[in-house]
């Protein structure tokens, strides 16, 4: 699959892995701090910063019973309501304008998860460079439909979904004219487990769908994230906050900055460690092959002397013949006298 380019930064196999800050609600209706997560994750080193446009209305309706209540006493939003709990987590859309201005400022892509046909109108009015799709909404073919229309590039995650379900969404996307897609591969718990993340599917999913594919990973810590790009993962998103302490709906599986700047320094050292399929020495390396073991003479010896295993021995450096030789040497004549630690060659064996 071609590599695919996003505001003008190009992604694919060839380049360092993309990796996008998720702010989600960890501004606490706070546009002050929005700002702040800005700044840090542009401090950090990632390229993007993802938004999620919706409101409460727009993702369900305001009944606390029933289906629309957490009671799962695993969840980290146990005793909310769905709407109490969007209605706290949305991003007011009066302050995407403002957001993605820092961001263009400070040389950050900007991109967000639109839920509904009026947040994909209202972000292509703001003309974001590509939309995300979460993966609650990846079987929402009426809403891949309407993003795909865009012509903009699509990321889309996996979480959940089957590969038939996944190969719907790819075709449809394609069908209504995206021709530029990543999928991530997600797992919807919160936090995930490294146990529970199954990033061998990554490979996998690209060769099935042609696609380019990443990780959305829900996850504590960086090791998920820096094992995936090593199985070819071209985008890495990962939640963001200031300082987990400060609370937040998504505070407790989001990275802090100094974390984030570890996963962009460890995630491009992973990358460059992929290089290609590899044997004999780099050009580098070559200087250090006289660092390898060589038969040496180890006792000084006169002409028509017999090596044995008591003058002659596999040592290092590797100037001399190399030690797979050695049950050929011991048995055979010195052609002439030598001095210990002399390099064993053909020419002083008789």
């Amino acid at each position: 699959m071609s590599e695919i380019v996003i505001a003008g930064r190009k992604i694919g196999a060839t380049h360092t892995p993309f990796i996008i800050a998720e702010m989600s609600g960890n501004h606490n209706q706070s546009l002050d701090r929005a700002l702040e997560i800005v700044d840090a994750a542009a401090a950090s080193g990632a390229h993007a910063l993802k938004l999620q446009t919706y409101t409460a209305d727009t993702m369900t309706i305001d009944i606390k019973e029933g289906e629309f209540f957490i009671e799962d006493p695993n969840s980290l939003w146990k005793g909310r309501s769905l709407y109490d709990l969007y209605q706290e987590a949305h991003t007011p859309w009066e302050w995407h304008k403002p957001i993605f201005d820092r961001c263009r400022d400070l040389g950050l892509i900007y991109l967000s998860t639109p839920f509904d046909d009026t947040s994909v109108d209202f972000l292509e009015s703001l003309d974001v460079p590509c939309y995300k799709i979460a993966s609650f909404e990846n079987t929402d073919i009426p809403l891949i439909r309407k993003v795909a229309a865009t012509g903009k590039p699509m990321i889309i995650s996996t979480g959940m979904a089957t590969v038939a379900e996944l190969d719907e969404t790819v075709r449809a996307a394609r069908e209504a004219g995206c021709n530029d897609i990543i999928l991530l591969k997600c797992t919807s718990t919160y936090p995930s487990t490294p146990e529970n993340t199954n990033i061998r599917t990554i490979p996998h999913m690209r060769e099935l769908f042609d696609v380019q594919v990443g990780l959305s990973d829900h996850s504590m810590g960086t090791g998920v994230a820096v094992a995936a790009v090593a199985l070819g993962a071209t985008v890495i998103e990962k939640h963001f906050t200031l300082n987990r302490a400060d609370g937040g709906v998504d505070s407790s599986f989001s990275l802090e900055p100094e974390e984030m700047s570890s996963l962009v320094v460890e995630m491009e050292r992973a990358w460059q460690s992929l290089g290609q399929v590899s044997y004999g020495p780099t050009e580098k390396e070559k200087k250090s092959l006289v660092f390898r073991r060589s038969l040496y003479v180890v006792k000084d010896m006169k002409a028509d002397d017999v090596f044995t295993a008591e003058n002659v021995r596999a040592i290092r450096p590797g100037y001399g013949l190399q030690p797979r030789y050695m049950d050929i040497v011991l048995g055979m004549k010195c052609n002439k006298d030598v001095k210990k630690g002399t390099p064993l060659s053909w020419n002083i064996l008789k």
